[in-house]
């Protein structure tokens, strides 16, 4: 196998591309005692010891010191490691074991979020958010299954109304362009369309 190019990152650490693809990323210090050099070959003896013990050691490590910081979706902590520059195999093989620990837990990952942000964001907000987090559909449903089991609940008419409240919005005295600019903010934020427009015509109703 043939080293076809060696990319500085930083002052201490390399890409290093074998037979044309991106292989792994290396520390200058390690590329001397692997002998690693562009244009010459790395030994399979090297790249097994590189790609069996050094990098998957320092992956788990990774994701390990990641994780005491805050909690991760398996998604979050894939994308962090793959920025790194290690390998798929490497970032898979670090997930199964920060995982097999329960380290990551993308259901419990999201029945958190919901709690946590269950009085300020829509439900549909909510979703999005974790959607992009790369919690899939059926975790999602799961969890918001889990949150109603904990006594959890949503009143999305007074999160308009203390929306409404804090933006210093009257419904009654708006005209048609701050109803319209009001509109849109209740809608990006994930209400319907519906309570949306009930809310900046005033026809909200708290008995």
């Amino acid at each position: 196998m043939k080293v076809t190019e060696i990319e500085e990152l930083t002052k201490s650490r390399s890409r290093v591309y074998i037979e044309e693809e991106f292989a792994f990323v290396l520390y200058k210090g390690e590329l001397r005692s692997f002998h690693i050099r562009e244009g010459e070959e790395i030994e399979q003896e090297c790249f097994e010891t590189i790609m069996g013990e050094i990098l998957p050691k320092r992956a788990k490590l990774r994701a390990m010191n990641l994780l005491k910081s805050r909690e991760y979706t398996v998604k979050q902590l894939h994308d962090k490691l793959e920025a790194g520059g290690y390998p798929e195999k490497i970032i898979e093989e670090a997930l199964s074991y920060v995982e097999s620990f329960h380290y990551t837990d993308d259901l419990r990952y999201a029945v958190a979020f919901i709690s946590g942000h269950e009085n300020s964001r829509s439900r549909r907000r909510i979703e999005q958010d974790l959607l992009a987090r790369g919690i899939d559909r059926i975790t999602l449903e799961k969890a918001w299954a889990e949150w109603e089991d904990q006594g959890g609940s949503q009143d999305e008419r007074t999160m308009i109304m203390n929306l409404l409240e804090k933006k210093h919005f009257d419904a009654k005295r708006a005209d048609q362009k701050e109803r319209q600019r009001m509109y849109g903010f209740l809608v990006r934020k994930g209400f319907s369309c519906d309570e949306a427009r009930r809310a900046v015509l005033a026809e909200f109703c708290f008995c």
